[in-house]
C-alpha cells in the first residue's frame, strides 16, 4: 500500500508531505529533505559562493523546518516557505561576513573544487573552457549586490516564478521583475567584456 501512495502517478505534493510531517510522519520529512536538499544547496551556494557555509545554511534550514513544522500554514506554497527560510539564513551569513571582514581565497572563488568526469572520452579543452566560463559567470554573479544576486539566482538558476520570488524576498512583483532585468543587463555588460 505504501508503494502505491508514492507511485509515479500519486507522488505527494510538498504540501501533502508537510501536512503528514506535522501529523508525526517522520518519513515525510525525509522525503522533503531528499526533494529539496540539492535545490537549496545550489541556491545558497550561488548566493554565498562557499560550499561549507552553504551546507551549514541548508542544514540549519532543515533544522528550522523540523522544529517549526507547525508554523507552516497552507496559505503559501511550501517551496516559498522553505526558500524564504534558506534565503534569510543566507542573508544573515552575508551580514556576518561583512562584520567579520575576513578575506579568504574561498570568498573570491579560488577554493579547491572537485569535478567528476562522466565519460571516458574526456576532452580537456572543452572541459577547461566549460570550467573557465562557469567560473567567470559565477564571479560576475558574485560581484552583483546581494539584492540583484538573490533574484538572479532564484529566477535564472533555480527557475522560480516571479510571483514566488516576490513572496520569498517579501517585495512587490514589479520590484522583482525590475531587479531581474537590471541584474541581467549588468551581467550581460560584464560578460561581454569577459567572454
Amino acid at each position: 500500500m505504501e508503494g502505491q501512495k508514492l507511485s509515479k502517478g500519486n507522488t505527494p505534493t510538498d504540501e501533502d508531505l508537510i501536512t503528514r510531517f506535522q501529523q508525526g510522519d517522520i518519513y515525510a520529512f525525509d522525503l522533503i529533505v531528499k526533494r529539496y536538499k540539492q535545490q537549496l544547496l545550489n541556491f545558497v551556494f550561488r548566493f554565498l559562493n562557499n560550499r561549507e557555509q552553504a551546507e551549514d545554511v541548508v542544514q540549519e534550514t532543515f533544522l528550522r523546518v523540523y522544529r517549526k513544522r507547525h508554523a507552516y500554514k497552507q496559505v503559501a506554497k511550501f517551496s516559498t516557505w522553505i526558500y524564504t527560510i534558506a534565503g534569510n539564513l543566507a542573508r544573515t551569513e552575508l551580514r556576518k561576513r561583512k562584520r567579520r571582514k575576513l578575506f579568504s581565497l574561498s570568498d573570491i572563488g579560488m577554493e579547491e573544487k572537485d569535478y567528476e568526469i562522466a565519460s571516458d572520452e574526456f576532452n580537456p579543452e572543452k572541459y577547461t573552457n566549460t570550467v573557465m566560463y562557469e567560473a567567470i559567470i559565477q564571479r560576475e554573479i558574485d560581484s552583483l549586490s546581494a539584492k540583484f544576486r538573490e533574484v538572479i539566482v532564484l529566477r535564472d538558476i533555480q527557475g522560480l516564478a516571479y510571483e514566488e520570488i516576490a513572496e520569498i524576498i517579501n517585495v512587490p512583483l514589479g520590484t522583482v521583475k525590475s531587479r531581474v532585468n537590471r541584474a541581467r543587463l549588468r551581467l550581460q555588460e560584464k560578460l561581454k567584456k569577459q567572454l
